[in-house]
């Protein structure tokens, strides 16, 4: 049972992390809509992607200011 709930509470770690990392990229300006697109997609791969993001595109985005 123990087992189960580390399974079940890392998974939702990730995907509060995917869920971070995909609006994180609607909020940023990447210079080009294939360029956001592409990082969208790549947050939303499972595990891997979201970390990717997190480590590398965050840097490359400029957050969009509001009037």
């Amino acid at each position: 049972m123990q087992t189960v709930l580390v399974w079940v509470g890392i998974g939702f770690f990730f995907l509060l992390l995917t869920n971070l990392a995909f609006f994180d990229v609607l909020r940023r300006d990447f210079g080009s809509r294939g360029k956001k697109a592409l990082w969208g997609f790549i947050a939303l791969i499972p595990f891997l992607g979201c970390l990717l993001y997190i480590l590398i595109g965050i840097h490359q985005g400029k957050r969009i200011q509001n009037p």
